[in-house]
């Protein structure tokens, strides 16, 4: 009986996989590429690095990879734009950060220029100001320096210039100082 039963587990192991023949390092590669481009776009090296981590032959990926560019599921320059635009507008990320993020991303170093350059310097002042403004209430009740400190911080994690950071920062604090003066004289002339 003993012999029956492992003779069956022996059967059942040449399941589907053993009645269907293998996909060849063609098909397997374009397999991937569809199956990870499905869920979120990716760079062209982002996909090569899969079919690597696959062991799918170079030549057979560059294959695949050529004509998937050619029809247009992979465009590394599209991919760029939109990364710094959703990156920019949702975490707030200075061209500094998002260029980094980008070539760590495998994006060709010219295309990571285009792309940061779609930001410019006014709208990523205006980001950074808005940035600021969000945080500033979190550090009342510190003594300015550090106040400069944590904001210029928190900027400078997210790519902004220390010069710019630093700029903003104390121009939102001078802000608020002047609207706390003016609440006061108003609620001093209030009272009398």
């Amino acid at each position: 009986m003993a012999f029956g039963s492992s003779q069956k587990r022996g059967g059942s192991s040449e399941s589907r996989a053993s009645r269907e023949p293998p996909l060849d390092p063609e098909e397997q590669a374009r397999d991937l590429c569809l199956r990870l481009l499905t869920g979120t776009p990716r760079t062209r090296r982002q996909l090569a690095d899969a079919m690597r981590k696959r062991e799918i032959p170079d030549e057979v990926a560059e294959q695949v990879l050529e004509r998937f560019q050619d029809v247009g599921l992979i465009d590394d320059q599209a991919f760029a734009n939109a990364w710094v635009e959703s990156r920019h507008r949702g975490r707030g990320l200075a061209r500094r950060a998002l260029a980094r993020e980008l070539q760590h991303r495998g994006v060709d170093a010219e295309l990571v220029t285009e792309a940061v350059g779609l930001l410019d310097s006014e709208q990523e002042e205006q980001t950074a100001r808005e940035l600021v403004r969000r945080r500033l209430p979190a550090t009342r009740g510190l003594d300015r320096d550090k106040r400069i400190r944590r904001l210029a911080g928190m900027l400078a994690r997210k790519g902004y210039p220390e010069g710019l950071a630093l700029r903003v920062v104390r121009d939102a604090l001078t802000a608020e100082g002047a609207a706390e003066q003016g609440e006061e004289e108003s609620w001093l002339w209030e009272s009398e």
